[in-house]
């Protein structure tokens, strides 16, 4: 989390920054209209700055995921910059049109037009001509990112309608660029603030194109077919076998993969639950019945069917160097763990991935004695000790609990995922113990949107 806050900020620092350098009268205002003008413009470039890089973000680009921690806090960022920009959106609008407002309702006095200066400048005359066109469509276009942005931001929207909707944002900010390079200071654009925006807003208008056509993660998809699948009932989960065409490039143990099997529906990401071989060319994905989409899953998944994967993804992988850790998983949250463990049942004996010393938490509300067994028969392969706690038998988890059994917990790294909620809580209750979390409590953010 730290390094998507960092990176939140530094953008924010940077875009401040470079606009305090173009135009310093802000900290100095000769009245409130001059202020007012100021505003607008720094309101502006911030939301159309934060909503070209959230654009950037959205084609998943490796070397941020790297940067960053994994595509899970790639996007968690990807969300706070939507969040920013349609903030920053409504007060450039307040700002915009809060004034005339409020001299209607004679609050304020209408002040005396400065002199028209004649434009000599054609280019700058050609973008004052515009000023009318660009104030209408980045109005609707406003409203328009206003409400997909909101629809985007309630997880009770279905995802399959989110997918649809989500993508018509790059509609509305293609029309925002125009808006925005109309509209800005002239005198900004020879500035480093003009030089940066003209960047970020190139560098957006050119992802907005190619989520538009479809064309995200194009070069990591690869094609296959469902050769296994099988219910477990008391979990409500399903394990699906897929057989992949060349091109999968391999997975890491606590990777995950963008799983098609209904393009109406779109991608939907899922942690891969077994080990690369290479030679079989065979994944295993396992999905919980968490809502619309994968309740329907075990009626509509068939031998046979062809599906798509992009990937792999994700930075929970369980390299740290570290040669004591602590596994903890919630509910379906033991998906990275069943591939890492069969990871480790392959590796030789006395490597270094086996030289790690594991104890494993399960923590789960449902049971199914199939389940069970197979996840206990796969931690004795990976010499792992496994602790199953049953809600309604044992309790809830706990800091306290974890520590009385692991005694050298002081000396490991945590590794958890399952819901944010029992993440956060442990997360806390370690810190508040002298834990170094920012160092070696790695959480999987399990929430995409």
């Amino acid at each position: 989390m730290r390094s998507i806050k960092i990176a939140f900020w530094v953008i924010a620092g940077a875009l401040v920054l470079l606009f305090l350098l173009a135009d310093p009268s802000i900290l100095f205002p000769a009245g409130f209209l001059p202020f007012r003008t100021t505003m607008v413009q720094l309101t502006g470039i911030l939301a159309i700055g934060f909503m070209s890089v959230a654009m950037l973000l959205a084609l998943r680009p490796q070397f941020a995921e790297n940067r960053l921690g994994g595509l899970d806090k790639m996007y968690r960022l990807h969300k706070w910059l939507g969040i920013a920009a349609l903030v920053l959106s409504v007060l450039h609008w307040l700002w915009s049109r809060g004034p005339g407002w409020a001299v209607s309702l004679g609050w304020l006095q209408r002040g005396a037009r400065p002199p028209r200066v004649p434009i000599t400048d054609p280019v700058k005359a050609f973008l004052a001509s515009q000023r009318g066109f660009a104030e209408g469509i980045g109005e609707w276009a406003f409203y328009a990112s206003v409400a997909l942005i909101v629809l985007a931001l309630l997880r009770y929207f279905p995802y399959r309608w989110f997918y649809k909707t989500h993508r018509l944002i790059a509609i509305a900010y293609l029309v925002l660029v125009l808006h925005a390079a109309f509209l800005m200071t002239y005198e900004y654009w020879a500035t480093p603030l003009g030089l940066m925006t003209a960047l970020l807003m190139a560098g957006g208008a050119i992802a907005a194109v190619l989520a538009l056509a479809d064309r995200i993660g194009a070069n990591r998809r690869v094609s296959g077919r469902i050769v296994g699948l099988h219910n477990f009932p008391g979990v409500r989960t399903l394990e699906t076998q897929i057989q992949l065409d060349e091109g999968w490039p391999g997975h890491m143990a606590g990777q995950f993969a963008f799983a098609t099997s209904d393009p109406a529906e779109g991608p939907h990401p899922y942690t891969i639950a077994s080990a690369w071989n290479g030679t079989t060319r065979q994944i295993t994905l396992i999905t919980k019945e968490l809502g619309d989409h994968t309740a329907r899953l075990r009626y509509r998944l068939r031998i046979g069917q062809p599906v798509r994967l992009e990937g792999p993804y994700g930075r929970f992988i369980f390299e740290d160097g570290a040669d004591r850790q602590i596994w903890i998983a919630g509910g379906i949250g033991i998906t990275p763990f069943i591939a890492r463990m069969e990871q480790l049942a392959l590796a030789p004996a006395g490597t270094t991935r086996r030289a790690v010393q594991v104890d494993l938490f399960h923590s789960t509300a449902d049971v199914d004695e199939e389940a069970l067994d197979r996840l206990a028969a796969s931690a004795r392969a990976a010499d792992i000790r496994l602790h199953l706690l049953i809600d309604a038998r044992d309790g809830r988890l706990s800091g306290d609990r974890i520590r009385a059994t692991v005694p050298d917990w002081a000396r490991a790294s945590i590794w958890f995922c399952g819901p944010a909620g029992f993440g956060d809580a442990l997360r806390r209750d370690f810190a508040s113990h002298g834990f170094p979390v920012e160092k070696r409590f790695h959480q999987e953010l399990f929430s995409m949107r």
